[in-house]
């Protein structure tokens, strides 16, 4: 190897950057794996929006979280405190930082990455707003690789090694918590996304919960964020009519929805941070997607778990709501069939702890 690997004594403290979004923050972690392979000896430091900071606090190989308040310091901006801003980014040079890298590649993310003053700060050539000023190390990596090998590219310059090791991390009192709101071993059904063409539509999610509470033994979870229960009602009216579905929609921290779903015996879910996070805990998944090009955005490595109906060279733009159409060309049957045939697989009981999916 070159690079830092053979200076790795130089190499003490380092900055990874990757605020957002919550399925992007559980799908980098691969990084922080990387890094600690080649430097075991240095401290990881993550930068990462408030809200999303439980997904990697538990991560063994994170020394610290540094937390966005991205609603706060967007309030400061709206209101024109800027000092109040730069107050925060300049206390990120607090801590010597010898490498910073930044796996967003926005301008805010650069900004950050610049602010901490390390010497080495890695980030995309071709990062859109003009970030790459806020680099000194820019490799140019292929927009159509998946988002994990994207992350991952920005290694080899610095000769670090890409280790695709997805796993998550949950702690005990977070697992504490999921077991008492909800046995191991259910399904969970994540039927909610921030983009309307991502939505599969939830009369059949309804109708999905129908056909598995008559065909299998399994009982269901419902998931979502707060504020997000007028998505779930027709699926929320079966919690109150069958004692073997639990509505937890709005009701779980980061940390314990990941406890939950560690859990799990099968996770089903559109295009969201759920399906993510089933990754990382080598769950078996159902994978709902519309128009979004899998093989950038999928579920890592899990494409064959992904129910897709997308017209050849047909364009997908996840901002247009008219494309939900694509979501509407999924069946309920194929759907209800591809979870009993997981569900027939999977033990009733949750996985071992921390299970590895390289």
């Amino acid at each position: 190897m070159c690079g830092i690997a053979m200076n790795e004594r130089t190499i003490r403290h380092i900055l990874l950057v990757r605020p957002s979004a919550l399925g992007d923050v559980c799908r980098s972690v691969p990084l922080v794996v990387s890094l600690k392979r080649a430097l075991p000896d240095a401290q990881i430091d993550w930068l990462v929006q408030d809200s999303f900071a439980g997904a990697i606090t538990a991560h063994s190989g994170v020394h610290r979280v540094i937390p966005f308040a991205r609603k706060d310091l967007g309030r400061l901006m709206r209101h024109g405190r800027l000092w109040r801003i730069l107050r925060w980014t300049r206390s990120l040079a607090d801590h010597p930082y010898d490498l910073a890298i930044d796996a967003q590649g926005l301008l805010r993310s650069a900004f950050f990455t610049w602010s901490s003053r390390a010497p080495r700060r890695v980030g995309y050539a071709n990062a859109p707003e003009g970030a790459g000023i806020f680099y000194n190390i820019r490799p140019r990596v292929d927009r159509s690789m998946h988002t994990v090998d994207r992350m991952l590219a920005l290694l080899g310059p610095i000769g670090v090694e890409p280790i695709r090791d997805m796993r998550l991390y949950t702690g005990a009192q977070a697992k504490a918590e999921a077991s008492r709101l909800c046995p191991p071993g259910c399904v969970v059904i994540a039927p909610t996304s921030r983009w309307v063409s991502k939505r599969w539509p939830i009369d059949r999610f309804r109708a999905l919960g129908d056909q598995l509470l008559a065909t299998t033994d399994a009982r269901l979870v419902i998931v979502g964020g707060p504020g997000e229960q007028e998505q779930c009602r027709p699926l929320l009216d079966l919690a109150g009519s069958s004692d073997r579905v639990i509505d937890l929609v709005g009701r779980t921290s980061v940390e314990v929805l990941m406890a939950v779903i560690e859990s799990s015996r099968l996770v089903v879910a559109n295009d969201s941070a759920a399906l993510h996070m089933a990754v990382g805990f080598d769950r078996p998944i159902v994978a709902l997607y519309g128009p979004t090009e899998v093989s950038r955005v999928g579920p890592y490595r899990r494409e064959a778990d992904v129910i897709q109906h997308r017209d050849p060279d047909e364009p997908v733009n996840h901002k247009d709501d008219a494309q939900v159409r694509m979501m509407e060309r999924i069946g309920v049957e194929e759907v209800a069939e591809a979870c009993r045939r997981r569900i027939e697989r999977s033990p009733q009981t949750g996985p071992p702890p921390n299970p590895k999916n390289l």
